[in-house]
């Protein structure tokens, strides 16, 4: 029975040097044929040797700057009283939605106001869309007067699909024009 304990450690260290040597080969690879920036393949290398490859945890992986830092962010809160302004290809492409958060519902009240007309422009498809009116409900916006801290959203038809993910659009509602926002 004491050999057989003897025998287990030498095996075990045998295996975790050739797991080592293994780890350090695919590092090394990792590094090696990384063509992204320094700091990622540095996070690339990191989980390579941890095996955390494509964890949904990594922040180092999933960091998005803030679309409106400095001064514009300041801009359309200080000007217009909105921040959090986005813009999304959803239903598959045959709609984009334009949603913003309300932080001074004052200064908001245009983008509610029901007698103006939004509009979307996107100079890259050349093409104006607007927000389609249903019979039944009406215009897919919401028109209620706006509340601070509360998100609101309108909806543009993108029939055809020429708006694209990745394109540079502007949003007109009457007086307010918010443009670069990129589609998501």
């Amino acid at each position: 029975m004491n050999a057989r304990s003897q025998e287990k450690p030498a095996r075990t260290r045998g295996t975790g040097s050739r797991g080592r040597v293994l780890a350090v080969a695919v590092l090394a690879g990792a590094i090696a044929a990384c063509p992204l920036r320094e700091t990622q393949c540095a996070a690339a290398a990191a989980n390579a040797q941890s095996g955390t490859q494509g964890h949904p945890g990594n922040k180092a992986l999933r960091y998005r700057p803030e679309r409106f830092a400095g001064r514009a962010g300041t801009y359309y809160r200080m000007v217009w009283g909105v921040d959090s302004l986005g813009v999304k290809w959803s239903e598959s492409g045959e709609v984009i939605r334009f949603s913003y958060r309300v932080v001074d519902a004052d200064k908001a009240a245009i983008l509610n106001d029901r007698k103006s007309e939004p509009s979307l422009i996107a100079p890259r498809a050349g093409v104006k869309l607007v927000v389609p009116a249903m019979e039944n409900v009406g215009q897919l916006r919401q028109s209620a007067p706006p509340e601070a801290g509360k998100s609101y959203w309108m909806v543009f038809s993108n029939k055809g699909r020429l708006v694209k993910r990745g394109d540079y659009v502007s949003v007109v509602v009457g007086a307010f024009h918010a443009d670069g926002l990129v589609v998501d």
